[in-house]
């Protein structure tokens, strides 16, 4: 048979029933509720004031393993200053046809400026509407990410409350004494966001566990002390 045994298993499935895999069509129940960590299209946030939370240190340009991100930093004007530090990202790209959503330069970010959103559907008509820019990745007035042209956004008021989820993660390096403390600035448009449920937190008794046990009867005296 050779190379038609990588076969097997396709033909094997192709004729079983029910089938698991359902088709995707744009506003008919095709798409799925994303977690709330979804890997995404990045935002780069602004605090509840309008400033940028970036402030082009290029922490995630380093630590990018696909080199996907290029930022250059520039001293903020002293008179109308673009974020609260000394300086601000005067340059902000990332190139799709690179990034590989590892989420690195998230958990990289000192400010908090960089998440992924939840809107992965953007497909490209040609190479340079894949490189994103500062002024398409900063979010708007409103807080919410820019939409553009070739992205999908039928789905976007169930994803955009929580475009910095993995932010909000309550126990750093595994401390289950940070849970529930909020320890991240607030976001236009949304403020200080609330806490994610730690792992430690007591999941609700189902009926069978809320039933106590029967104790144990004792042994008979006339076997105690037999020995087998």
């Amino acid at each position: 048979m050779g190379y038609l045994d990588g076969f097997r298993v396709t033909f094997k499935k192709l004729f079983e029933f029910p089938r698991l895999t359902r088709s995707y069509v744009k506003n008919e129940g095709g798409k799925r509720e994303k977690p709330e960590r979804l890997h995404g299209r990045h935002v780069l946030n602004r605090y509840e004031d309008g400033m940028e939370k970036c402030i082009g240190c290029e922490l995630c340009a380093g630590v990018c393993p696909a080199r996907c991100i290029y930022v250059r930093g520039a001293d903020n004007p002293l008179d109308n200053p673009v974020s609260p530090g000394e300086r601000y990202g005067f340059i902000y790209e990332i190139n799709y046809l690179r990034c590989i959503h590892c989420d690195l330069c998230v958990e990289a970010c000192p400010t908090e400026a960089i998440t992924e959103s939840k809107l992965f559907e953007f497909s490209f008509t040609n190479r340079s509407d894949a490189i994103y820019t500062k002024a398409e990745l900063v979010v708007g007035d409103d807080g919410r990410p820019k939409q553009l042209p070739w992205e999908d956004w039928t789905d976007i008021d169930a994803v955009e409350a929580n475009t910095s989820a993995w932010m909000r993660a309550t126990a750093p390096n595994g401390a289950a004494e940070f849970e529930g403390i909020v320890a991240w600035a607030g976001e236009l448009g949304y403020g200080v966001k609330p806490a994610e449920q730690g792992q430690s937190v007591d999941a609700p008794a189902t009926p069978a566990e809320s039933e106590p046990e029967p104790a144990e009867e004792p042994a008979d005296d006339e076997h105690a002390g037999e020995h087998h």
